[in-house]
């Protein structure tokens, strides 16, 4: 169905695509126009520059919107508003021209929605990196609304789009805030922080993590039905299938080893990435043999020793630690792993220090959720605008 006053438009009825210049290494230099690549689309600000006389159609101003027809799907592929210096376009990348009584801010949110079919067809290879033709983007169909209802539709999504912009800022600064407070009151060496909570003055022992912890090293044998589980550098541990999307683990688990809910583990040939994990999705799940497991005893709280271990100051002991490893495989095992030093408050202090921290973590959190819930709103909005589903209300004085 085809809204009144609407019709049906391929992609190059509506705009025009320019390709971008192939600049090589010797085109290359210190100063001069910025070359806009691939990876500047998203904020990257590492450049290479033209010092030369560049050609009208390379020239890029701010405001420009832009198609990476080669790139990462759901990142670098698809439409960008320039909003960068004035530079010149390097190849894999069109400028985009509207074409008559077409609105600009319309024409890219049309050609995101063009976008997101493309990057639903893509399979094979093609999954994460896609690769058009001119051609493929062309043929596309569109929806094409009057001018007046074009710059409707372009402002109320632009609407959550200032929301999104929001709260995005307010989720950076909640991290910047959890970051400073960790930064505050955990230790960065041997030695307790300068920063102490109120009402908190008792003495920080330096024991070894091997003196309040233990090592586990229970096996799955023939037990069926545990997940596995996997540990990844930012988010701990985490369920293998989902955060993989595919199986990259052996079909033989009897010799993997049982993480029950409240230990702690991590890959002795990862862990000087920071790759260390608690485990409290699952009563239980099972881990590759390569992992250590381990718990702690009642002088430790979990959450503060998991957000101490987690610090990058612990990732360089770790580091460290595995660099002087007699393990020539470059892991870091149990027994240097056990006798790395651990500075630690009374245990009151341990749980106010993680409760402090967990505190701005949900306000995190719930702007993380709120975000979430914008761009989905947003992408069913943009859904049923763009095809007609949906109607902007047009002033009194647009309507005739």
């Amino acid at each position: 169905m085809i809204p009144e006053g609407w019709e049906i438009a391929a992609v190059s009825e509506i705009c025009k695509l320019q390709n971008g210049h192939g600049f090589r290494p010797p085109d290359w230099s210190e100063s001069g126009y910025p070359i806009i690549r691939i990876q500047n689309l998203n904020g990257n600000q590492n450049f290479n520059y033209f010092a030369g006389t560049p050609e009208q159609k390379w020239l890029v101003p701010p405001g420009q919107i832009l198609f990476a027809w080669a790139g990462t799907k759901g990142a670098s592929f698809g439409p960008t508003i320039w909003k960068g210096p004035t530079g010149v376009l390097n190849q894999h990348i069109f400028k985009v021209f509207p074409a008559k009584n077409v609105d600009k801010d319309w024409l890219y949110i049309a050609l995101r929605h063009v976008t997101d079919r493309i990057e639903a067809k893509a399979h094979g290879f093609k999954a994460t990196l896609v690769h058009v033709k001119k051609s493929d983007i062309d043929q596309h169909s569109v929806l094409l609304p009057p001018l007046h209802e074009q710059r409707e539709i372009a402002e109320t999504l632009a609407t959550w789009d200032r929301a999104i912009e929001t709260v995005e800022a307010l989720i950076a600064n909640a991290r910047a805030q959890k970051q400073a407070l960790m930064q505050q009151l955990l230790p960065h060496g041997t030695s307790p922080p300068k920063k102490r909570l109120a009402g908190f003055s008792g003495e920080w022992r330096t024991l070894r993590i091997g003196d309040v912890t233990k090592e586990i090293s229970e096996r799955a044998g023939e037990e069926a039905g545990y997940p596995v589980l996997s540990c990844s550098k930012y988010d701990g541990m985490v369920e293998s299938l989902t955060y993989f999307k595919k199986k990259v683990y052996s079909d033989d688990t009897s010799n993997y080893k049982v993480m029950r809910r409240g230990t702690f583990g991590f890959p002795s040939n990862h862990i000087e990435e920071g790759s260390i994990g608690y485990q409290d999705l699952f009563d239980a799940g099972i881990v590759s043999p390569i992992y250590c497991v381990f718990v702690t005893d009642a002088q430790v709280d979990d959450g503060f020793l998991y957000k101490l271990l987690k610090t990058d100051r612990y990732r360089q002991i770790f580091a460290a630690a595995t660099n002087a490893s007699v393990d020539r495989r470059g892991s870091l095992r149990w027994k240097e792993f056990s006798r790395i030093p651990l500075p630690l408050p009374p245990l009151a202090e341990q749980r106010a220090i993680n409760e402090a921290v967990n505190a701005v973590a949900d306000v995190q959190r719930g702007y993380e959720a709120q975000l979430t819930a914008l761009r989905q709103e947003k992408a069913a909005l943009m859904q049923q605008l763009l095809t007609g589903k949906r109607r902007v209300k047009l002033p009194e004085s647009e309507v005739a």
